[in-house]
């Protein structure tokens, strides 16, 4: 908000300068005059204590109310938000969907104020420099987009949060499967017989007993950031919440809680029930597991409302709303953008046309190959020839000497003259 709340009514903090308001500066992470520049020690090093748990039993009645100072509400009849500003401030348009139809109203001093906050880390130049550099990379967008995003402002507010800490004791039951395989013969479709290992499951009952402490599970408590951009925030990190303290505020806005505490606490409970689930499932024994059933006590049930530093772009694209966050404390960024229509028509034909013309130089490849003609000489490197019909064809048959008439060999009878008895 311009003009932070204080814990007292009328409360302020003048610049030691010249006398005008200080704001929290993200950047130096003090206390900054706007006109002279003088800066002072903002209150965090002083207030870095314990932040309280308070118990949920009791949270209706021990929470504190209202913000501690005079401000005035602005709520959006389009998303339904409601942020808190100094009375002074004038605002035309809503912080998160840039809706012209808000409406001012003296801010209601019964709701639980905040018992702790992260103050914002990071600047508004840097956080212009995130939502300029999330919309270049962006494919499949209007031209125009990256000239709106010019053209908006962004602001940085405070978002109202509740954090849940538990003890949960966990009892399952379940089905625990354990693989074992078998040998299957079977005959393959060209008649051959053969044999495969086929898996089986045996089932065994199986139980057993955790318990798990959750600290700081968040619930958003918001109207006017949707749910699905809120979920993709991952990176808040709540060990560097601070006790509430008014100056903290000074030159930002805050919205008001549009969830109260025992329906948060519902969504929280669902939160921890699923998250319980997963640790029992992997605790099942085996290769895998059925019907589990999961029974949670829960104890030690405390609460916190706490603030988180979000800057937002609201813009809206053909009269309908668009918006990019940038985690105030860690710099995360999601947003949301309109498609342009005729970029992924054109991109799809473009996808088409390339997919056909390769379809088509396939196919008249295929139809236009010419055979090899029967005398072509194929390379020795491609294909080898035996060795023995290499020679046969390659090496003509030594031609045979002529033959000699063979010599008249004498017979015995006349040469071996008869015995004489």
């Amino acid at each position: 908000m311009d003009q932070a709340p204080s814990g007292q009514p009328g409360q302020t903090f003048p610049c030691g300068n010249c006398g005008a308001q200080l704001t929290f500066d993200a950047s130096t992470q003090r206390m900054k005059c706007p006109y002279c520049g003088h800066l002072a020690e903002a209150p965090i090093a002083r207030v870095m204590g314990a932040v309280r748990e308070i118990p949920l039993e009791e949270g209706l009645r021990l929470a504190v109310r209202g913000l501690g100072t005079p401000v005035s509400e602005v709520g959006c009849k389009d998303c339904g938000a409601t942020v808190n500003v100094a009375p002074n401030e004038q605002t035309t348009k809503c912080t998160f969907c840039g809706s012209q139809q808000v409406l001012a109203r003296e801010a209601s001093g019964q709701l639980i104020r905040p018992e702790s906050m992260v103050p914002f880390q990071m600047d508004k130049g840097t956080a212009n420099q995130r939502f300029g550099t999330w919309l270049a990379g962006l494919w499949f967008r209007p031209n125009d987009l990256k000239h709106m995003a010019k053209v908006q402002e962004m602001h940085g507010v405070y978002i109202p949060f509740w954090t849940f800490d538990a003890y949960v004791q966990s009892q399952w039951t379940a089905e625990a499967g354990y693989y074992y395989y078998t040998t299957e013969s079977y005959t393959d479709a060209q008649g051959n017989h053969r044999t495969r290992q086929v898996r089986h499951t045996r089932w065994v009952p199986a139980s057993g007993h955790r318990a798990d402490a959750f600290d700081d599970t968040l619930v958003c408590a918001s109207k006017g950031l949707p749910e699905e951009l809120v979920k993709q925030f991952t990176t808040f990190q709540t060990n560097a919440l601070v006790p509430y303290r008014p100056e903290l505020l000074a030159g930002w806005r805050a919205e008001s809680y549009a969830l109260d505490l025992m329906p948060a606490w519902d969504k929280g409970e669902k939160q921890m029930v699923e998250v319980q689930h997963g640790r029992c499932g992997r605790d099942v024994p085996g290769d895998t597991h059925r019907n589990l059933f999961v029974q949670n006590h829960f104890s030690n049930r405390t609460f916190k409302h706490v603030l988180l530093p979000v800057w937002i772009a609201a813009y809206r694209y053909q009269n309908k709303p668009y918006q990019f966050l940038v985690n105030g404390q860690t710099g995360e960024v999601v947003g949301k953008a309109p498609w342009s229509f005729w970029k992924i028509f054109l991109f799809t034909l473009f996808v088409i046309g390339v997919i056909a013309g390769i379809a088509y130089g396939v196919d008249y490849a295929e139809s236009h190959k010419k055979p090899a003609p029967p005398n072509t000489l194929t390379p020795a490197a491609e294909v080898q020839p035996p060795a023995a019909a290499t020679a046969t064809a390659t090496t003509p048959p030594a031609k045979a000497p002529a033959a000699k008439p063979p010599l008249a060999k004498p017979t015995t009878t006349a040469t071996t003259p008869k015995k004489t008895p």
